[in-house]
This record gives C-alpha cells, sequence and structure tokens, in this order.
C-alpha cells in the first residue's frame, strides 16, 4: 500500500496595512464616490512624488544589509562610558535597524556588558531617524525639517544617556534588566556581533539574495505604509476643518508643543507613515513647533519602538524611558518653534 504524505497547513495571514490601503477607498465610495476617486488620485500622485526617495532608500537599506555594515555599530560601545554614549546616540539615528531588530542587538549589547547609560542613548535615537525615514521626511517636509529631526533625534539620545549616567545608581536604574529569552521578534537576522563586513557584497552569493529579500522586504513595507498614509492624509485635508487644528495644535507657545507630544503616542502609525499625516496637519494650521514634537515623541512610544524597551527592561526604566522622550520632544519642539519664526 502506497504511502500517502500530507502537505503542511500553511497559515495565511491578512496584513491589515494592505487591507486597510484596500478598504478606505471602498468605505469612502459608498459615502461619497467622487472623494474615493480623489483619495485614489492624491495618493498615487503622492507616491510618484516621493518614488525617487523611496527607491533611493530601499536600495540603500539594502546594501547596509547586505554588506554587514550594521557590525561596525558595536564599534559604538567600545571605550570608555561617556564616549560610548556620544556615540550610540549618534549612529543610532543613522542605523537601519527596524524595530525588532533592535531587541537582539540590545539584548547583545547588555549581554556583553555594555553600560545602560549607552544603550538607553541608541534606544530612543534608534526609533526616531534612520536613511530611508530621512530620505522620505526630506522629501515630504523638507530637507531643514529632517535634519532638524535628526539633530533632535542625536540630542534625545544623548539627553538619555546622559540622564542614567548621573542617576545610574538610583532606584530607578538599579539592576534595570528582565530575564531576556533569545531570538527576535521577527526571526530577524543574526546577531550584529557575528559575520564580517564586505562593501562588494555581489561577489557573495548569500548576500545577493540578502540584498534582494531586504529591498523587496522594503519596497513593500513603505509602500503599503506611505500608500495608506497619503489616502488618510487626502481623507484629512478634506473633512477636517482646518479651523479645528489650528485651535487645537496652531498658534504660539508651549500649549501646542505639549498637545502635540501627547497625542502623538496614539495618532503614530509609523515614522513613515507619520510624514504625510504631518504635512496634512501643517497644511491645515498645525504649528510647526507642534510637529516636531508630534513625531519625536509618537517615534519613541509607538508600539513597535515601546515594545523593544519592554521586553528588555523593568517597567521603572520603561517609563523613565517613556518621560525622558517627553522632555526631549517639548524641548526640540520649543527649539524647532524658535528657528521656525
Amino acid at each position: 500500500m502506497a504511502e500517502v504524505s500530507q502537505s503542511p497547513t500553511t497559515t495565511w495571514k491578512l496584513d491589515k496595512a494592505w487591507a486597510a490601503v484596500v478598504l478606505v477607498p471602498l468605505i469612502v465610495a459608498v459615502f461619497d464616490g467622487g472623494q474615493a476617486i480623489e483619495t485614489i488620485r492624491f495618493a498615487g500622485e503622492a507616491m510618484a512624488t516621493t518614488g525617487v526617495f523611496i527607491v533611493f532608500a530601499v536600495l540603500a537599506v539594502g546594501y547596509l544589509k547586505a554588506t554587514g555594515a550594521e557590525a561596525i555599530l558595536a564599534k559604538a560601545f567600545e571605550g570608555r562610558e561617556v564616549r560610548m554614549i556620544f556615540m550610540a546616540a549618534l549612529l543610532g539615528g543613522l542605523s537601519p535597524f527596524c524595530s525588532c531588530e533592535v531587541i537582539p542587538f540590545i539584548a547583545a549589547l547588555l549581554a556583553v556588558g555594555a553600560p545602560l547609560s549607552a544603550v538607553m542613548a541608541f534606544w530612543l535615537s534608534s526609533p526616531l531617524m534612520d536613511p530611508a525615514m530621512f530620505l522620505i521626511t526630506a522629501g515630504t517636509l523638507g530637507l531643514d525639517f529632517a535634519v532638524a529631526k535628526t539633530i533632535s533625534a542625536v540630542g534625545i539620545g544623548l539627553l538619555g544617556g546622559a540622564t542614567v549616567y548621573f542617576f545610574a545608581r538610583s532606584a530607578v536604574f538599579a539592576d534595570p534588566l528582565k530575564e531576556v529569552k533569545s531570538g527576535g521578534c521577527c526571526g530577524c537576522g543574526p546577531s550584529p556581533f557575528e559575520g564580517q563586513v564586505n562593501w562588494t557584497f555581489w561577489s557573495t552569493p548569500e548576500r545577493r539574495i540578502v540584498f534582494r529579500d531586504t529591498v523587496i522586504d522594503n519596497a513593500l513595507f513603505l509602500g503599503k505604509w506611505l500608500m495608506l498614509a497619503y489616502m488618510l492624509e487626502s481623507l484629512m485635508l478634506t473633512y477636517v476643518p482646518s479651523d479645528w487644528i489650528a485651535g487645537f495644535l496652531g498658534g504660539e507657545g508651549f500649549t501646542p508643543i505639549f498637545l502635540g507630544a501627547l497625542v502623538g503616542a496614539p495618532a503614530y502609525l509609523n515614522g513613515y507613515a507619520a510624514v504625510p499625516l504631518v504635512d496634512a496637519l501643517l497644511a491645515q494650521g498645525m504649528a510647526p513647533g507642534a510637529a516636531m514634537s508630534f513625531v519625536l515623541a509618537g517615534g519613541v512610544s509607538c508600539i513597535p519602538a515601546a515594545v523593544a524597551v519592554w521586553a528588555l527592561v523593568k517597567p521603572r526604566v520603561f517609563f523613565a524611558y517613556l518621560g525622558i522622550a517627553l522632555v526631549g520632544s517639548l524641548l526640540a519642539g520649543l527649539a524647532w518653534a524658535f528657528l521656525a519664526m
């Protein structure tokens, strides 16, 4: 009797972002057919406008992954502690890590004895800026805003690192770590301490595969979130009264900046999708300082970034992380409001 083999059952998982891209215009069409068409047109034109930035960003991240350039980041956590804090804050804002990759990276750093001050500096600056996000931000909100956000990301990292450095012996930061199981949250690659950098990655078949897979994954990731964000931007410009935005988040002074930071967390999709939304909010009357505090506070407190921290440290350190991010976001918002006057 022949043996009949059964193929393993494949579990299909619905991508909520792509589903939203399809459902948003369909839902709008039920109530306003003309606006549904306009929403698709607006999003398509916006994607075409920022397309060159998206392509360059995707290729750049693919190159960094394929060459293994992430291993260089480990060198930032060597030497004197003060130097480590500065290097970690600087490189955190330049690294191409996704939020899930931060977990094994930070776990590896802590395992080899990197001080919490340097880790906190990296933790705070890393989710706020990366090469792809810089290009998309510059293409949508302007080069000045992108540069200011990058400087703010590094500044918040330094603020966090300095806070932990000076209060390392306090009850908040003493014995900060949870017991962490090995492995990433999404099957990401090996620890950045493994492997060597190969700038001519195309000579190695395995690295070519990494480049191909990274480019495809990032193109799909950016595509779905930006398409959804541009659709929401179109609807926001059409249906949300500009007077309401201007009254809530407009004007001068500390209040709109503080409110921008507060609404940043619940309103945040991710760092890429936030860019078109901020563009729409600015068009509706949002104050420049509030826009800066929004993208900074939201970037640190959004679920992927926050989970990376929560997974590794005790609650008191996690809430210190959020508090430092809020203070840094407010200071950056005030500084940008002054420069934008």
